[in-house]
């Protein structure tokens, strides 16, 4: 596969999440509303599409916690395909719920949804008093050390060297600007600000390409290889390609949520130029179009 550019993801690519951004999600919901959906079910809404945003995630898990105790008689299974079948999204959750309770029932769910509460809460778990303090810049009501500490490097530094020599590498990932730097800095991948993309940049997030096709025109690149752990990340490459005239080789990577046999599978359904067990396996899979940089 020659190409010009890698473009990567961050979460399930460089560092693993499962302890910390959906470790989140799941005890969010949890301290809020004292029931939670499983952690097992997170790959359902992700693969539903629309969720790279971990806080709507959380949003529409609570919503589902909450329409259940209200008379939603779905399995969260039931409930992800149906958000996939309208487009993927935390609005999709929503009109799910809307569609199928009561008008009195559906009224006590969203007078009971907070999103902006669940969101903070997801926060000073997620970062711990002292990150909270500096990035939030408000004082915690959770005395936690922060999941953030959680999360271990799972990228050799040998594969960002190999990458880097050979390749533009740019990053896009659904992270807020001051967590993706965090995650960079852990993985030794130092990427100047317009080689990146980060949920600050870009409303739309994955899978819309603007991202992708933006970081491509600024590497001056004719084929790109995007590497991610969900399958939003190859329907990005996907749209990319049917938006642009460049080539985009979207690469679904198993260490993240999609894993084994089934998670290579969906991958391959999404349209993924190739999957690979770990980004590690990029260098070997990737050849430079031109040695002479």
């Amino acid at each position: 596969m020659h190409v010009d550019a890698v473009v990567l993801d961050i979460d399930g690519v460089l560092v693993d999440v499962a302890d910390s951004y959906r470790r989140a999600i799941v005890e969010s919901i949890e301290r809020l509303y004292g029931e939670t959906i499983d952690r097992s079910a997170i790959q359902s809404f992700k693969d539903a599409g629309g969720f790279n945003n971990d806080w709507e995630l959380t949003h529409a898990g609570a919503l589902y916690v909450l329409a259940s105790r209200e008379g939603l008689d779905q399995t969260v299974e039931a409930f992800t395909d149906g958000i996939a079948q309208r487009g993927g999204g935390r609005d999709a959750a929503e009109a799910i719920v809307r569609e199928a309770l009561t008008p009195n029932a559906r009224e006590d769910v969203f007078d009971a949804w907070d999103p902006d509460q669940l969101r903070d809460v997801f926060q000073m778990l997620y970062l711990g008093a002292e990150l909270y303090r500096e990035i939030e810049g408000r004082e915690p009501r959770i005395a936690e050390p922060g999941f953030v500490n959680d999360e271990p490097v799972i990228v050799d530094p040998e594969t960002i060297a190999a990458l880097q020599a050979d390749y533009d590498v740019g990053v896009v990932t659904g992270r807020p600007a001051p967590e993706a730097d965090i995650a960079l800095e852990r993985a030794g991948l130092d990427v100047a600000d317009e080689h990146r993309f980060t949920m600050d940049d870009w409303e739309a997030g994955k899978p819309d390409p603007h991202a992708l096709v933006t970081l491509a025109e600024r590497f001056d690149a004719d084929r790109i290889a995007f590497a991610g752990d969900t399958l939003d990340d190859v329907r990005t490459a996907v749209n990319a390609n049917e938006s642009d005239g460049r080539v985009y080789d979207g690469i679904g990577v198993l260490t993240g949520g999609l894993t084994g046999e089934t998670g290579r599978q969906k991958f391959t359904r999404a349209g993924a130029a190739a999957v690979v067990e770990s980004v590690d396996d990029l260098p070997e899979l990737l050849s430079p179009r031109s040695t002479d940089r």
